[in-house]
């Protein structure tokens, strides 16, 4: 079964119940809270308790051997019994920053026609690094404007599943040359842009590009003999 914000990524809030709280941290027995990985922020938020106080959640991470997902309370939260009752409400402003910059970056993706070598997004901004051949330029205006027109035409986005073995027949869907995604998996996830992209992604997204919203490109900075950092942000942000 996915993980709920894989189901439903526009979901707010949650009724569940505390598996365990330990120095990891707090284990639900369900949750919204995407964890950090792929370049996205784990997220914040906040557990009501049955007493009426609340519990902030400042942020997510998976457990890498157990890939239990772990909330992290603010320093001085109190102690959660297993089997408690509570109400997860995610930082919903937050996230959906996320989802609209994280999908804004595919679509760089695809303006910008070179190997991605690395890339990270922030609820501010978002920037990809470019494998790009030596003496070539990225002109700024260009971008933003090819990233606008994009946007404006609220293409869908969707999410496919794949295998492994048929990724491996489509080596071209790998955008990014530092990480390869994980080929021996049955199930790997793929985000479509309609007649736009199509590439592996463990992120969350929006339904349509109209929602990232006007960007503008903030920055372009080399980072090495040959490649080039392209750092974007919503539109009105300063």
């Amino acid at each position: 079964m996915p993980e709920r914000f894989y189901l439903d990524p526009y979901q707010t809030s949650l009724d569940t119940t505390v598996v365990s709280h330990d120095e990891r941290g707090i284990v639900l027995a369900d949750t919204l809270c995407y964890p950090l990985g792929g370049g996205q922020p784990g997220d914040t938020g906040t557990l009501s308790l049955a007493d009426g106080s609340q519990l902030v959640i400042a942020d997510t991470r998976r457990d890498k051997t157990t890939r239990e997902i772990l909330h992290q309370p603010a320093p001085g939260s109190v102690q959660l019994a297993a089997g408690s009752t509570v109400t997860l409400q995610l930082d919903w402003a937050r996230r959906y920053r996320h989802m609209r910059i994280h999908s804004c970056l595919h679509l760089l993706s695809c303006v910008v026609r070179a190997g991605v070598t690395g890339g990270n997004l922030s609820a501010d901004s978002g920037r990809l690094d470019f494998d790009l051949p030596e003496g070539m330029e990225l002109d700024a205006a260009h971008i933003e404007r090819e990233l606008n027109t994009l946007i404006a035409a609220n293409h869908a986005v969707s999410v496919q599943m794949t295998s492994g073995e048929a990724l491996r027949a489509q080596p071209e869907l790998i955008k990014t040359m530092s990480v390869t995604p994980p080929l021996d998996l049955p199930a790997i996830r793929l985000v479509a842009i309609a007649g736009v992209d199509l590439q592996p992604c463990g992120g969350t997204h929006v339904r349509h590009t109209g929602e990232i919203g006007a960007v503008v490109v903030k920055k372009i900075e080399s980072k090495g003999a040959r490649n080039k950092r392209v750092v974007i942000a919503l539109a009105g942000q300063d």
